[in-house]
């Protein structure tokens, strides 16, 4: 008999009635032959747990997050389990609102998931819980007076304003060619909105 494939495994311990995942909401896709779950934020650590007591996912690879703009943030966990002559990888998935972001801490379960929780909590500024309570977590790679959450998309990235942006350039031009007289407007470096719209601008108040 042929043992079933990893696809099939994840859909049975997620959505296969009865079983451990059992009324976790979740989804399943396989693409590019990477296959992911997707639950509701609620049951994001639930989700990771299953992971590891069904499906055998003892590598615990990676957590971060997606800055989705007005869509909230995905939060991401990439894990792995070893089977016979093989590695299959899993990705949990979850989206919570930009306002506010917050969702339980899965250090219970993957103990290195700790520092990753600390770095999506200091780039993304998303909050991790245990018991309902928000985890005090210390910083990891910014210095202390660092302000903001520099992975987010609306944050400012100052080097590329004080720098110039090579892609802001016309076709043609160079530093020997000027700019000619009648150009499109100059492009904005990536990460770098509108200065009309910056936090504070006195341009927002001038529209």
């Amino acid at each position: 008999m042929t043992a079933p494939s990893w696809v099939a495994r994840v859909e049975a311990a997620y959505v296969g009635a009865p079983g451990v995942g059992a009324g976790l909401d979740a989804a399943v896709e396989e693409e590019l032959g990477l296959v992911s779950v997707d639950v509701p934020p609620e049951r994001w650590a639930d989700a990771v747990a299953v992971a590891r007591e069904s499906l055998g996912c003892t590598f615990f690879d990676w957590l971060s997050a997606v800055d989705e703009l007005d869509d909230g943030f995905r939060v991401v966990c990439h894990l792995a389990a070893r089977r016979t002559g093989a590695v299959e990888h899993l990705v949990v998935r979850t989206r919570i609102p930009r306002e506010r972001p917050a969702v339980a801490s899965v250090a219970g379960v993957y103990a290195g998931a700790r520092w990753h929780e600390r770095e999506t909590h200091e780039m993304f500024g998303i909050d991790f819980t245990e018991d309902g309570a928000v985890l005090r977590l210390e910083g990891l790679l910014l210095p202390e007076e660092f302000e903001g959450h520099p992975l987010r998309k609306d944050f400012v990235l100052a080097s590329r304003v004080a720098k110039p942006w090579p892609g802001a350039k016309e076709p043609g031009e160079s530093d020997e060619r000027p700019r000619p007289a009648r150009a499109r407007r100059r492009a904005l470096p990536p990460g770098v909105p509108d200065p009309a719209d910056w936090p504070g601008s006195t341009a927002q108040g001038e529209r």
